[in-house]
């Protein structure tokens, strides 16, 4: 067992990195990997080994919140027996609860929040030189990084995340986003281009758009600065096969956006459109400025201008007020308009969100067999709509080996996002190496519940 003095002299300069819950987090946590790199720290994947540890938390519902606690807790024990001298705790939960974690968590030695994590490289020097006054650097979240900022790409080299704007107006009840992210700021769409050239350069195939709502992008700008207008300049960069829009609001869903959709080569023809509810009671409780019936048109327009669109969206169940009635115009809606991909959550009361202040909660044993029935019922659409790939060529790209063994590949055609859709499993190679990152033509000869199977072509 080490014995930990009070010097807190980084001379390996190492760290580990855990970052928790979404995708924007992790681009954050990106950033900061990439400060830290032109600082002259190694990321290693041994938590024993680090000098540095940073857990970038996540707070968005409960299950979130106990994870991140329990993370850093156990990381928490390499001050003890590791190489430690250094637990940096960033993120959502730290924007949230800094005053309560620094009572309850004395091991954390700094809190950024996040509008702070730019900045953590001369924070650590300010630890490292026992100069920091105070633990916890959380303010009103402003900052947005730009393709100036330095970012290592910790997902796989052939993909990559692209956050193209922070923050939220939309205000829906049930959400803490706007209070821990701050107001809506977006990139400009030359900043996007150059960020998207400069990961095309290191072997980024696949870009995933991101935000916390995509459909409001640019409007905090000039009007140069559009979707439209971003997409048509991600089309120009040379490398890039699959631009994929991800948070897009049905409520902004432009005739311009959908046929850049319908005509252009590598924007995706996917979208994760968040819908969230389809009883018209329940959506004005959420202050969603929407009705089932407009979503349902917005559903239509898009099967019916782009064909084989393959939908995402997330729903919520057992929000306040929601009775039988509504749940049941939710599971109609759900069948009709048979998404390809389904997050169901499960309403979780936060506090600090208006909702959390509504009265006609749901009985969690409710919301439990709602969420089964919901469960079963897109089960069953999922593997419907996968049939349809059923003896037809797709573009895949390859990801690597099946996790069970080495005598299957596995990958995603364009309508599988990496982490949370469905896969494509490739039995039939023949006789063929594939690479990690190849762009390759299969045919589907079998369909599973949300993955496919296909021999290579």
């Amino acid at each position: 067992m080490n014995n930990i003095t009070h010097d807190n002299k980084f001379i390996d300069r190492t760290v580990f990195f855990s970052s928790l819950g979404c995708s924007k987090n992790l681009v954050d946590a990106q950033v900061m990997l990439g400060h830290m790199g032109l600082n002259g720290f190694e990321v290693i994947t041994e938590p024993s080994n680090a000098e540095v540890i940073v857990v970038n938390t996540c707070s968005f519902i409960d299950a979130a919140k106990a994870e991140s606690v329990e993370t850093i807790l156990d990381l928490a024990d390499h001050k003890e027996t590791g190489s430690c001298k250094a637990l940096v705790v960033s993120g959502c939960m730290a924007q949230r609860y800094s005053n309560d974690l620094e009572k309850e968590l004395p091991e954390v030695d700094l809190f950024i929040g996040t509008g702070e994590y730019n900045k953590i490289v001369p924070l650590l020097t300010a630890l490292e030189e026992n100069k920091l006054e105070k633990k916890s650097f959380v303010e009103v979240p402003r900052f947005i990084h730009t393709e100036f900022d330095p970012r290592l790409n910790t997902s796989p080299f052939y993909t990559a995340w692209l956050k193209i704007s922070e923050g939220c107006n939309r205000n829906c009840t049930f959400c803490i986003i706007p209070t821990l992210r701050g107001r809506l700021r977006s990139r400009a769409v030359d900043s996007l281009v150059q960020e998207a050239r400069q990961l095309a350069e290191t072997g980024v195939k696949e870009l995933n758009l991101i935000s916390q709502d995509l459909s409001d992008y640019g409007v905090d700008l000039d009007d140069d600065n559009n979707l439209f207008e971003l997409l048509s300049g991600l089309e120009t960069v040379d490398g890039v096969n699959w631009v994929r829009l991800f948070y897009f609001y049905p409520d902004e869903l432009t005739d311009e956006v959908i046929e850049k959709m319908a005509t252009s080569t590598k924007v995706c023809k996917y979208l994760d459109m968040p819908v969230q509810h389809f009883s018209d009671y329940v959506l004005k409780r959420m202050n969603r400025k929407i009705t089932g019936e407009k979503i349902m048109d917005r559903i239509e327009k898009l099967r019916e201008r782009i064909p084989g669109i393959v939908l995402r969206t997330s729903i919520i169940v057992g929000f306040p007020g929601e009775n039988d009635d509504d749940f049941e115009k939710l599971l109609a809606g759900v069948k009709a308009a048979r998404f390809n991909h389904l997050g169901i959550f499960r309403y979780s009361d936060e506090e600090g969100t208006p909702a959390y202040r509504l009265k006609d909660k749901v009985p969690q044993e409710v919301i439990e067999e709602r969420f089964d029935r919901l469960f079963e019922a897109q089960k069953e659409i999922a593997r419907e709509l996968n049939s349809e790939f059923l003896g037809k060529t797709v573009e895949v790209l390859v990801e690597g080996f099946h996790e069970d063994t080495e005598l299957l590949i596995v990958g995603r055609h364009f309508g599988q996002a990496p982490d949370i859709d469905g896969k494509v499993i490739i039995n039939d190679l023949d006789g063929k190496e594939l690479k990690q990152g190849d762009l390759i033509n299969v045919e589907i000869t079998e369909v599973l519940d949300f993955d496919l199977i296909g021999k290579l072509v």
